[in-house]
């Protein structure tokens, strides 16, 4: 029971510190994006606000990967390229809670 208590603990403690780690990393995205994701990216790209986490987490891996985009390609695939699998599902999950 002990080992399960603290499983479930840590589990809260990860989720907590992935939320935090989305809005931290979501910082360098608003200088484009907006504060809260509302902008169209120098003028360019969609409003991700209205985009879902799903949505939002497979246009950045694409992006990682050179398979997405248009006009911003190259200037996102340098912008996500330093973040991990974990990252990228933080920040698109950080990103749905800015929804108006």
């Amino acid at each position: 029971m002990k080992k399960l208590i603290l499983a479930t603990f840590a589990l809260f403690a990860i989720n907590a510190m992935a939320a935090e780690s989305g809005a931290m990393l979501f910082k360098k995205c608003s200088a484009c994006h907006g504060m809260n994701a509302e902008k169209k990216a120098l003028g360019k790209s969609e409003i991700i606000n209205t985009w879902d986490s799903k949505k939002i987490e497979e246009a950045l891996n694409g992006y990682k990967a050179g398979t997405f985009g248009g006009a911003m390609k190259g200037i996102m695939k340098g912008q996500v390229a330093p973040l991990n699998k974990v990252q990228i599902k933080a920040v698109a999950e950080y990103i749905t809670t800015l929804k108006k």
